[in-house]
């Protein structure tokens, strides 16, 4: 028999969620083997659900799907599955645990391999435990189950005692994972393994046993981060989004995403309870519409950085900034300010003048550039920013390191390998919009000015178009010039994630008449980039003259009259 032809993307997704159908492009690839499943697993009781109902009977039909794909990508002929990624992105509460209990019993009892190895893989301890809960639970009250799987819980394992095959939770380490020949790995909460530097060498070391189980296969289970997406969790969602829409084409990943369409999120219908249920497939079954509803409106009352939290994990809205309550009061408007296109190219070609920021370069701070060109047209403040770091920040800041190496891979920040680099890199920036003509002048902190200083007059930039930029309360004046052009609509910007995530960071502290955003206050968060921001606008906020020479300027300049 010939192999079935399938496709992964969903095209028409966002038709499909509104409407509640399902995600599932596709019928199951053996019909048979998924009915065979999913008999197995509707068998299983949810246990902490009211009179402990069997799946089959209180699930929703989008558990039924999930399934009957994941369980029907088996060819029980060949002994091979034709898809061996499942991701699963989804909102809090909707059964994902106890999904993640039923299925790996289900693949546990049905499996044939002697001594085979099941692996739930959690970030922590106590997310090892949620995921362990349920599939115990489902074992320990069904009698036939009792005698066929043996329950450890001081190690969080279950035995099948005919063929010796394993489930196991375990919470991420390297040693726990390092030489596992696993058949299956469900990884639980993805979103949390993007906050750990060690994650991508976890999740090989995890899943390197399928090289030699043809049977085997990795699902990735998760809610959105509360916190910007990073590390390994943002590149699986940034590809899952991909082979979703069908730029990437991989008939072996199965992405099943419940988002909002971003005609909606636009909108702002995302934040109407009526359509709650677009990302909560479980409503009127795990989830409460009544309940979520009371909470979105607790959390209005609490301000709009509890507002994007309870959407985060409740909606599945991604989180551009995260808003804090001290925030810089132009983070509210950051993210409606982006231009994705502009560049710095772009900015010298649609500005008439630049004045230029740096801040920071300590081997533990970033080195912050930032150029900020007014529109010939509109007389807008187009922004535009770089980072540079010493690698031995990932070591110190082990935390962000896998964040900083999504912003390296995004063009945005720039790991220096040789002390000075980073410094030669902004003299040659700075170099180019003098050259471009267009340079006011280049505001820096006072303090470590010195190698860059050198560096750009070794580049013939004009020392008196270097000027140094009171820091402390006297920036005052530049962050809440900054904040009031953002709001009116009168700064746009590259919509750089890097630049998103520095702004998030300010902690704003007032200071008798004034403001302060600081480094000290901001704690070990980085905000070099913004403050080299805030010394730009110092500048161009004092309105210098006009530079460029096209002939739409030199029309207006130099009208002709007749």
């Amino acid at each position: 028999m010939s192999e079935p032809v399938w496709s992964t993307s969903c095209p028409d997704w966002e038709t499909k969620i509104v409407n509640r159908q399902s995600l599932v492009p596709f019928a199951p690839l053996f019909p048979e083997e998924a009915r065979a499943c999913m008999q197995v697993m509707g068998d299983l009781r949810i246990v902490d659900a009211p009179g402990s109902p069997l799946i089959s009977e209180s699930c929703a039909p989008w558990i039924d799907d999930l399934g009957s794909a994941i369980f029907g990508a088996y060819n029980a002929d060949t002994g091979e599955r034709l898809i061996k990624e499942f991701f699963l992105l989804i909102s809090k509460k909707n059964a994902k645990s106890t999904i993640a209990a039923a299925i790996m019993l289900t693949v546990l009892i049905r499996n044939w391999r002697q001594s085979a190895e099941f692996i739930i893989l959690a970030p922590t301890i106590e997310v090892a435990n949620n995921a362990y809960a349920p599939a115990r639970d489902m074992v320990k009250h069904d009698e036939e189950l009792s005698a066929l799987l043996h329950v450890q819980d001081h190690v969080r394992t279950i035995t099948h005692r005919e063929s010796g095959a394993t489930l196991k939770v375990v919470a991420a380490d390297q040693n726990t994972v390092g030489g596992k020949k696993a058949a299956v790995v469900l990884v639980d909460e993805l979103h949390l393994f993007g906050k750990n530097p060690h994650a991508a060498n976890m999740l090989r070391e995890a899943t390197g046993g399928l090289a030699s189980r043809p049977e085997g296969f990795v699902i990735y289970l998760t809610t959105q981060s509360d916190q910007p997406p990073a590390g390994v969790f943002r590149e699986k969602l940034m590809y899952a989004r991909g082979v979703r829409d069908g730029t990437i084409v991989d008939p072996n990943f199965l992405p099943i995403i419940y988002e909002f369409p971003k005609r909606m999120l636009d909108a702002g219908t995302h934040r109407s309870p009526e359509n709650f249920y677009v990302t909560n497939p479980n409503m009127g079954y795990s989830v409460s519409e009544k309940f979520l509803i009371r909470e979105m409106s607790k959390a209005e009352e609490a301000g709009e950085a509890e507002v994007l939290g309870f959407m985060s994990k409740h909606l599945n809205v991604e989180i551009g900034l995260a808003l804090r309550s001290d925030r810089w009061a132009g983070a509210d408007f950051w993210a409606a300010a982006a231009i994705p296109v502009l560049t710095l190219d772009k900015l010298i070609e649609m500005s008439e003048v630049i004045a230029v920021g740096i801040d920071g370069g300590g081997l533990d701070d970033l080195l912050g550039f930032a150029a900020v060109g007014r529109d010939k047209r509109t007389r807008d403040w187009l922004v535009w920013t770089h980072a540079w770091a010493h690698p031995s920040v990932l070591e110190r800041r082990k935390a962000e390191a896998p964040r900083f190496r999504d912003f390296e891979k995004d063009g945005n920040l720039t790991l220096s390998e040789r002390i000075g680099d980073d410094v030669a890199d902004v003299a040659d920036l700075v170099e180019q919009v003098e050259a471009s003509g267009l340079l006011d002048k280049v505001g820096c902190d006072p303090v470590g000015i010195g190698a860059i200083y050198d560096a750009m007059i070794e580049r013939e930039i004009p020392p008196e178009k270097i000027v140094a930029i009171s820091q402390g309360w006297k920036l005052g004046g530049a962050i809440k010039t900054a904040e009031r052009k953002l709001a009116e609509g009168g700064m746009k910007h590259g919509g750089q994630a890097m630049m998103a995530w520095c702004v998030s960071n300010a902690k704003v502290e007032p200071r008798a008449n004034s403001i302060l955003i600081t480094k000290q206050a901001s704690g070990s968060a980085k905000i070099d980039p913004l403050m080299a921001l805030f010394n730009a606008v110092t500048l161009i906020s004092l309105n210098p003259e006009g530079r460029g020479n096209d002939d739409f300027m030199a029309a207006i300049r130099n009208p002709i009259i007749v």
